[in-house]
């Protein structure tokens, strides 16, 4: 066991962090990213087609996402909670102003639909009972969207927004070293974990992406 051990931290020397995004980068598909190993389902995403109506339930299933995560990080059922709250990674304000924007447009801003709602739901009840999972969503929900998910925007943009940049897709600082802050808060946070703690967290990666990307075809609904 402890050479298993030796050889995942030799693997791995940026810290926790790197397996994280390792099991992510393998469950893109090969149009997502260049690492990406799964086979594409459908039209791939530079392809899509999106709709005003779309994208409106996809931010709003977004947002109800985030307020729950930015909830949840506030009342820290548990103290390494606390670490993730203000990162400047926040997007729910972010989102609340564009969706007044697309409100004031004379747009309808639909109710949150079954993705948001069980998404919220899950990741509610996990955290109460289970950091190392929850955490695995706080990251793959957070970054994913500072990568893929700002390349999606732009092309989304490009196709139903004259090439307007919503707030969704901006964030006060340089955000790199805002990651970089949160990359070293969780490196920090997984070295009190044991082996088998953090690849629990891992193994929770599947379940995040199939979250996320059932709220992401909503541009296409």
């Amino acid at each position: 066991m402890a050479e298993g051990s030796e050889r995942v931290n030799k693997r791995f020397s940026g810290g926790f962090v790197d397996e994280m995004r390792s099991v992510a980068m393998k469950l893109h598909t090969k149009d997502q990213a260049k690492e990406g190993e799964q086979e594409t389902q459908g039209k791939p995403w530079p392809k899509w087609e999106p709709t005003i109506e779309g994208y409106l339930k996809f931010l709003v299933d977004s947002k109800l996402v985030y307020d729950t995560l930015d909830n949840i990080l506030h009342q820290a059922h548990f103290p390494e909670y606390a670490e993730f709250k203000n990162t400047g990674l926040e997007r729910a304000g972010k989102l609340e102003e564009d969706l007044k924007w697309f409100k004031e447009q004379g747009h309808l801003i639909p109710e949150p639909l079954s993705p948001g709602i069980d998404y919220s739901v899950y990741v509610e009840e996990l955290s109460k009972k289970d950091p190392q999972a929850f955490i695995c969503h706080f990251y793959n929900t957070y970054f994913a969207h500072t990568a893929g998910g700002r390349m999606i925007g732009k092309k989304v943009a490009s196709k139903i927004l004259n090439g307007k940049e919503l707030e969704f897709y901006k964030w006060d600082g340089d955000l790199s070293q805002l990651l970089q802050n949160v990359r070293e808060k969780l490196n920090r946070v997984a070295e009190n974990w044991t082996r088998d703690e953090k690849n629990h967290c891992l193994q929770e990666t599947e379940k995040s992406f199939k979250f996320n990307g059932d709220i992401l075809h909503l541009i296409l609904a």
